[in-house]
């Protein structure tokens, strides 16, 4: 994870320490339960508890102390869960010799991996609410803002700027229901030994421990959880990026000089160019637009991982150990971000006006071709005189309601009165209220 591009909260969940106090958890769960059935003395079970509270503690005053600590052991064992045992084991003492007992390195992994991407979903989910507040809040402020909709960056028909946050709003709120399925997905706990068959460990301590995490047992773990939940979970995360880059986009076009209708807040002090003073660049969409593709690029190696070797291979360790907090830090980052963008987007109402007249009012073509259709003129003629006029328009010679109240062919169809009722943007946008009630409820 790189620092300019995490924050602290998701960064805290990688690190280490955080690792290693889950593990110490779910092992320490599994001893209660297996003192619960009989397996081991309950005392021994309350000394694992008290001699990990040490540990943890120590872990927490002195973290680089005591992951060194346990780095050096895995120096030597080239194995991490023996590595956490053994440093565990000065702190619990002769009890300790209970901990793990039956158990897979892949039950504390595979286990601890999910309370990870559990607790990154949640910080995930307040960055989508803070990315819905804001969008909300603009949407309901430009609700009846007039703006030109664009098809092929083309001018096509009046909207609203409204409309068109409310779009993205739809979006996310959309990703967030995903998020919550694949956070749904993703929760589940694997205690049932080498190659998943409860051999070693009885059922009921998965089920004790699955049951302290807020977790569902996994069905069936082959010694590790099916990595199909993984690959859901991060393909997640991609379309989500791509709804952040979707509205970056967005923004960054309606920035462009040429078009100026919305751009990034530009703070005092500001600099947009080490070379021209007047740039005022749309930085943080750019930035996003980048940052969306580094979430996308852990989808392909997530997929890849769903096929592993028989019960149970670790081609996909070294992967998640890169994507699972690069995806998760870098999406956490963008969201919280882009929020920002949208609470501080300065929007030029007057810019959008001026652009959506700026043709000659051609954005309303397809009413005079409907209106001809309708007093009986063929689909095609209307088209061909609809378009005649419009061109002409569009080179600047005239308004479209210039030309075609001058059209004779048109003048045969449609009196005055009805061809200036056709140019009233207002028509476009009178069903503005049916979509912000369909989208805010």
């Amino acid at each position: 994870m790189i620092p300019r591009y995490s924050r602290p909260q998701m960064a805290a969940i990688w690190t280490p320490e955080n690792r290693f106090r889950i593990w110490f958890e779910i092992e320490a769960h599994a001893c209660d339960a297996m003192a619960e059935v009989g397996i081991i003395p309950k005392a021994a079970a309350k000394a694992i508890w008290d001699g990990g509270a040490k540990a943890m503690a120590a872990l927490k005053a002195q973290p680089a102390v005591e992951v060194e600590k346990i780095d050096a052991i895995e120096r030597v064992t080239k194995h991490d869960v023996l590595a956490f045992t053994t440093w565990l084991a000065d702190y619990v003492g002769p009890e300790s010799r209970f901990v793990h007992q039956g158990l897979t390195s892949s039950d504390i992994l595979d286990t601890t991996f999910a309370v990870q991407l559990t607790q990154a979903s949640d910080l995930l989910l307040e960055g989508i609410d803070k990315v819905l507040g804001a969008l909300k809040k603009r949407a309901l402020e430009h609700k009846h803002t007039p703006t030109i909709g664009r098809s092929h960056g083309i001018h096509a028909e009046p909207t609203t700027f409204g409309i068109k946050l409310a779009g993205h709003y739809a979006a996310f709120a959309r990703n967030r229901k995903r998020l919550e399925t694949a956070r749904a997905e993703i929760a589940t706990c694997a205690i049932s030994g080498p190659v998943g068959t409860f051999a070693s460990v009885d059922p009921r301590i998965e089920e004790y421990v699955a049951k302290k995490l807020g977790f569902a047992p996994e069905p069936v773990s082959t010694q590790v959880i099916p990595r199909d939940r993984h690959a859901a979970f991060f393909a997640t995360l991609g379309v989500i990026a791509s709804s952040v880059e979707n509205l970056a986009t967005e923004i960054r076009h309606l920035q462009r000089t040429e078009v100026r209708e919305a751009e990034e807040f530009f703070s005092v002090g500001q600099k947009g160019s080490s070379s021209m003073p007047h740039k005022r660049n749309p930085v943080l969409t750019e930035n996003l637009t980048g940052l969306a593709r580094v979430v996308r690029s852990a989808v392909m190696p997530a997929l890849e991982n769903v096929t592993l070797w028989h019960e149970r291979d670790i081609s996909h360790s070294s992967t998640e150990r890169y994507i699972a907090p690069d995806a998760t830090g870098t999406l956490d980052f963008a969201l919280n971000r882009l929020a920002g963008v949208v609470e501080n987007l300065v929007v030029y109402a007057d810019r959008m006006k001026a652009n959506l007249d700026s043709l000659g009012g051609i954005v309303f073509s397809q009413r005079v071709l409907l209106a001809l259709t309708q007093k009986g003129m063929s689909r095609e003629a209307s088209y061909a005189a609809v378009q005649r006029n419009a061109m002409e328009a569009w080179r600047g010679n005239a308004s479209l309601l210039a030309l075609v109240r001058a059209d004779k062919e048109i003048r045969q169809f449609l009196a005055d009165e009805e061809l200036v009722a056709l140019f009233e943007p207002g028509w476009h946008t009178r069903h503005v209220d049916v979509t912000f009630k369909r989208v805010f409820g």
